[in-house]
């Protein structure tokens, strides 16, 4: 299971690199990431190296944070492989609500994060079904 900080700021110029500075100043290491935009605020989700430090350090900093649980399952990188991955989990009648890329530091293998109701429950059921989850 990982930690994954959801950071809430205002979409405008220099907020992604101030929040990457704050994690630098941290030395918090981003292990994967995605951005969505909207008119006036965004939400970034990060995989940290320190999720409770990244958010209280961005909390202090004044931005809205959130820590949750994701699941994190590695593929081979090869054509089909997400594809399958979803629909094993459709197959169990599992909603992703979203899901973003990373990649293993050691093995080079892509690892697909995401974000499901019920993650304990998820994370047993794809374990049984030969994924290996982070």
């Amino acid at each position: 299971m990982l930690r994954q900080i959801s950071i809430y700021a205002e979409n405008k110029k220099g907020t992604l690199a101030d929040i990457t500075r704050i994690l630098l100043e941290k030395n918090i290491n981003i292990l994967g990431s995605m951005t969505d935009d909207g008119a006036e605020y965004g939400c970034n989700r990060m995989v940290v190296s320190d999720a409770d430090t990244a958010c209280e350090a961005l909390t202090q900093a004044g931005y809205l944070t959130r820590v949750r649980n994701v699941i994190g399952v590695e593929v081979e990188d090869k054509v089909g492989n997400l594809n399958h991955l979803l629909n094993v989990l459709l197959a169990m009648n599992i909603n992703v609500n979203y899901l973003y890329l990373s990649f293993d530091r050691a093995s080079g293998l892509p690892i697909m994060v995401f974000s499901a109701d019920d993650i304990w429950e998820v994370e047993a059921a794809i374990k049984e079904k030969g994924f290996l989850t982070i």
